[in-house]
């Protein structure tokens, strides 16, 4: 029975993204803007890489439209495209690149142990983790959403108070909600899938994550919808191995050729449906459009209480 309700929650968020008009990208090999001439004169690929002539990446696998795997059996995602992107400036051709599913509490280890060269899976900073990984330029800026059923007596995030609230266990949100909601009853779960299911399930009277993929779900679930708060704006960045500077180098001097190229702009028009993107263009790299982390000193947002 739980297995037919995590399904359940799966086909939701797939058939919302379904619903979102998207169309899948290419896979094929690098095109004019990965030029050459200009990738000779950006720092050069590690050579561990190199030399595998293949990366390997840890992603989301059930976080549509971030990362998850789609009708064919294939990653899919904002960040596996990212990812491929990557895969074209090292090597040529998107297709060289082995994902390795990273849910949120797997995601340091993955780096820590070696077992992947970076992870990109909505990776929001914080000086926290910080201390025990690197982390590239911020990619993608994220704001934090509550999903409540229409009726539900939660209307806003005060409400969430003496409520049950559903995350996703290592989160920002986890983290914040036990400092600043101490009457709030969190429930971690490994996915944002078992999220939702606990939610439609009636074990959780709320859902608190990023705001893409919640407005993604509230847009075909007719007894869902967002409140109107947004808190906890968080800068997604790559995860790197702490000290690896040859790394971060080339992962942010690739992020910084897609941010002059607007690559990220046919990203989101390749994971959204048209009518969306709109909304989230000021949460991407542009051209006239760049954003960080907080300053050396200034709290994170997952230590400020509202």
């Amino acid at each position: 029975m739980r297995r037919v309700a995590i399904l359940g929650a799966f086909f939701v968020l797939a058939a919302a993204f379904a619903a979102w008009g998207v169309a899948a990208p290419s896979n094929g090999a690098a095109p004019a803007s990965a030029d050459r001439a200009e990738q000779a004169r950006l720092p050069q690929l590690p050579p561990a890489v190199k030399s595998r002539n293949r990366w390997v990446i840890g992603v989301k696998c059930d976080t549509p439209p971030f990362g998850y795997i789609d009708v064919r059996g294939q990653n899919a995602g904002v960040d596996v495209e990212v990812a491929r992107w990557f895969a074209r400036f090292a090597f040529g051709r998107a297709q060289r690149v082995t994902f390795v599913c990273a849910p949120t509490a797997a995601r340091e280890p993955l780096l820590t142990t070696g077992r992947v060269d970076l992870v990109i899976s909505t990776f929001s900073y914080s000086t926290d983790r910080d201390t025990r990984i690197d982390f590239s330029r911020a990619y993608y800026k994220a704001t934090g959403r509550l999903l409540v059923k229409n009726d539900s007596p939660i209307q806003s995030l005060a409400g969430i108070r003496g409520r049950r609230v559903a995350t996703t266990s290592g989160s920002i949100y986890d983290r914040w909600m036990r400092r600043c909601f101490p009457n709030t009853e969190v429930i971690v779960l490994d996915s944002v899938t078992n999220a939702i299911t606990a939610f439609n399930q009636g074990r959780a009277d709320a859902v608190m994550f990023d705001d893409t993929s919640l407005a993604l779900v509230a847009s075909t679930d007719r007894s869902a919808k967002l409140t109107d708060d947004l808190f906890l704006e968080s800068p997604y960045g790559i995860g790197i191995a702490q000290g690896n500077t040859a790394m971060k180098r080339w992962v942010d001097s690739r992020l910084e050729l897609m941010r002059k190229k607007d690559t990220f702009q046919g990203i989101l028009k390749n994971n959204l449906a048209a009518r969306f993107v709109p909304a989230f263009l000021k949460n991407i790299l542009r051209p006239n459009n760049t954003f960080g982390y907080p300053a050396p000193g200034t709290p994170s947002a997952d230590t400020v209480c509202p």
